[in-house]
């Protein structure tokens, strides 16, 4: 605006607007501001010097909305005090405002500012308003409060799937441990997410014997901790059939992973065999991370990739390998959520890190060795955990 007291008169006596706050400031310039009767709004009146950058302001369109009962009462009310109107209330859909950065011959439009029955007004300085209908407000209103309580249960809902999705895959961890004479052994998953696709279990097969089964699912969340349960499944279905033929076992495993999941998913897996009687490991690494063997004198075994991982092809050979397993020996098996873990310099915690601290705690039971390793990788990576953390660590007992 370009004088107060002009602007006032208008406000005043023909909006039929109050002083809200009339005063002046230290620094000599004059703060007015006007309110509706009920006081639901403030407009503050400024008025720029000629010659400073928002003194180009005045006389354009403030994008200020109005609201009322009753747009058409108003109008006339308004209009008989002198107000000018751009145009009589009209009833249209939507309606888009120019951008004011444009001049008045530009064609770009704007966001639409509302619907129903509105017009548009100018004060003494040309500014322009929008004079809206309560009603319209009030469903536009309406509308996007119902959209945010939709969104709000939309959300309230996939949280609470999430969770019971969370519980049932904790159960599908091993919640029974078999009884082995000659080793000590525990396991852990610790998921980055609610849900995820690493996968552990111990499978008695019988005859003294067991399994150790460590894996990893491609991908992350609901969709990895399917495809984990689909492989878990499988797992367990084929090892109760094919008893000590484990590289049948696989065979199985691999061609019904492949049938049932979607192009491109794989799983590795570590499955060993545990002969209690012999203390002897049958294994097949299924394009999984070397397992390590921590022997009683100190050295360590990296029992590599025997074959390649599940789930990519339809034809799929199981190759087996052997290894004793001596009374001091420690067998760890791990995924890459512990040696990818990184610290704020971009480092990864690392398989000598591993080694390092599996030597440290070679003295330490199976759950001691895992929950310091655990609190080894989390010191080392502090920040948010972006993958399944996830190991089984199995101790020879000694004599």
């Amino acid at each position: 605006m370009r004088d107060h007291e002009e602007s006032l008169r208008f406000y005043v006596d023909q909006l039929g607007f109050e002083v809200a706050f009339d005063a002046r400031l230290q620094s000599g310039d004059r703060w007015v501001a006007v309110a509706p009767p009920d006081g639901t709004a403030v407009i503050t009146l400024v008025a720029p010097k000629p010659d400073a950058r928002e003194y180009a302001l005045v006389g354009r369109s403030t994008g200020v909305v109005l609201v009322t009962e009753n747009v058409a009462a108003k109008y006339s009310e308004w209009r008989q005090r002198g107000v000018r109107f751009h145009f009589a209330p009209r009833l249209r859909n939507v309606r888009y405002e120019r951008s004011s950065a444009q001049g008045p011959s530009a064609t770009g439009l704007s966001q639409p500012v509302w619907g129903g029955v509105f017009t548009r007004f100018t004060d003494v300085d040309g500014n322009s308003f929008d004079l809206v209908g309560f009603d319209e407000v009030s469903r536009e209103i309406e509308s996007q409060r119902r959209a945010s309580a939709e969104r709000l249960e939309s959300e309230r809902r996939a949280a609470q799937e999430l969770e019971i999705a969370k519980c049932v895959q904790a159960r599908l961890f091993p919640q029974t441990l078999p009884a082995i004479r000659t080793l000590e052994y525990a396991g852990i998953c610790i998921q980055a997410r609610q849900v995820g696709g690493d996968y552990y279990d111990f499978l008695d097969l019988s005859q003294e014997r067991f399994a150790l089964v460590i894996g990893d699912i491609s991908g992350k969340g609901i969709a990895a901790a399917l495809l984990m349960a689909n492989l878990q499944a499988n797992l367990r279905s084929q090892s109760a059939i094919a008893l000590d033929q484990q590289q049948r076992l696989l065979e199985c495993v691999n061609r019904l992973f492949f049938a049932n999941t979607a192009d491109g998913s794989y799983a590795t897996l570590f499955f060993a065999e545990y002969d209690d009687k012999a203390q002897r490991l049958r294994y097949a690494n299924c394009g999984h991370l070397p397992a390590l063997l921590l022997r009683g004198d100190g050295t360590v075994e990296k029992l590599h990739s025997t074959c390649p991982v599940l789930g990519l092809f339809s034809e799929w050979n199981c190759a087996v390998a052997e290894s004793s397993i001596f009374p001091g020996d420690t067998l760890l098996l791990y995924t890459d959520g512990v040696t990818e873990s990184f610290n704020g310099a971009g480092e990864d915690f690392g398989e000598e890190r591993l080694i390092e601290a599996l030597r440290r705690r070679r003295e330490s039971g199976a759950a001691d060795l895992i929950a310091s390793i655990v609190q080894d990788v989390q010191r080392f990576s502090q920040s948010e955990q972006y993958d399944d953390i996830t190991l089984i660590a199995a101790r020879c007992r000694k004599n």
